[in-house]
């Protein structure tokens, strides 16, 4: 209940979010590159918070790290399974250092096995410097390319006629569902957690990632159906960043404390790892992600889930 609760409050959130930005006049480019981009973030965002309120900061944590392991492994995965991708130059020059800078940023706060308010808030704020960078860069590009529309996000994510109103209401009830959703699944996770006999550090990474990365799994497969390869392979980049940025500063600012080893000495690792394996894939002439790396890719995304559960856990404090 949890799970669809978040996800469909997600996309209401988006979809009103996006109507009453354009009816204040807001382009559709900058409301493609931030309230949708941002939106498919929400879902971590609201979870790991909850989680953190609740007194799960593992699991907030876990998380925001597991998240980033599913897009990449899961989410591309299973996009290259439906049409291979294609990865623009631009991409892999200009967001991709931007992400290994955040992952680098993120994995320096954690390394003392703290993370304390000021790192929260500190992470929070390159969130919202990210979101004034790629306002920019996305507005340079439009004046140098005016045919291209909204970063290609289509009327289903950006309505061209919602009455004020509506879209105030639409946002407010994706709000809801958002803020009761992710309450009711880290409620539904910590019980799994314990009935399991797993912390919930592994619940965070695994369970609770795969089912907050649904938006970006929905996005990136229904992009690579439509041959949109910039979006699918820039969504799971932009989310990535939203996670490492956005996700990980709320534990630390809702629960400041120790950090759990196994997520510096295992988990950033992997993260790490597999984002450098997507940028090895996709350093070849063509710049070209095929089905068969498709496939690899969910196989090491399958590997990572059996090995969590098959040891779960690591020395070290556990919240």
């Amino acid at each position: 209940m949890g799970f669809i609760a978040v996800v469909w409050g997600a996309d209401r959130f988006v979809y009103g979010a996006a109507g009453l930005a354009s009816n204040l006049g807001v382009s559709r480019l900058v409301i493609g590159l931030t309230i949708v981009a941002f939106g498919t973030s929400a879902p971590e965002m609201l979870v790991s918070g909850m989680a953190a309120a609740a007194g799960s900061r593992a699991m907030g944590i876990g998380n925001a790290v597991g998240s980033n392991i599913t897009n990449v492994t899961l989410v591309l995965g299973a996009a290259a399974l439906v049409h291979p991708l294609r990865v623009h130059s631009r991409l892999l020059i200009r967001e991709i250092p931007v992400l290994f800078l955040s992952m680098a940023v993120a994995w320096a706060f954690l390394w003392d096995g703290e993370l304390s308010r000021l790192e929260g808030i500190v992470l929070l704020s390159g969130m919202f410097a990210l979101v004034a960078w790629i306002s920019m860069q996305g507005r340079k590009e439009q004046a140098e390319e005016p045919d291209v529309l909204a970063g290609g996000f289509d009327d289903d994510d950006i309505p061209d006629s919602l009455p004020t109103a509506k879209a105030v209401a639409t946002f407010l009830l994706g709000l809801v569902f958002l803020l009761v959703g992710s309450r009711v699944l880290v409620w539904g996770a910590v019980g799994i957690a314990r009935d399991l006999g797993v912390s919930e550090l592994v619940v965070g990474l695994t369970l609770v990632a795969l089912g907050t990365s649904l938006p970006e799994l929905a996005a990136s497969v229904a992009a690579a159906r439509r041959g949109e390869d910039d979006i699918a392979v820039g969504n799971v980049v932009g989310s990535n960043m939203f996670n490492l940025l956005g996700v990980l500063a709320l534990p630390g600012i809702i629960a400041p404390g120790t950090v759990d080893r196994a997520i510096i000495t295992r988990d950033f690792p992997i993260m790490a790892g597999v984002t450098l394996l997507l940028l090895l894939m996709a350093m070849n002439e063509r710049n070209h992600i095929g089905r068969k790396r498709g496939i690899t890719l969910i196989l090491v995304f399958i590997a990572y889930f059996v090995m969590l559960f098959w040891n779960p856990s690591l020395p070290g404090p556990s919240s």
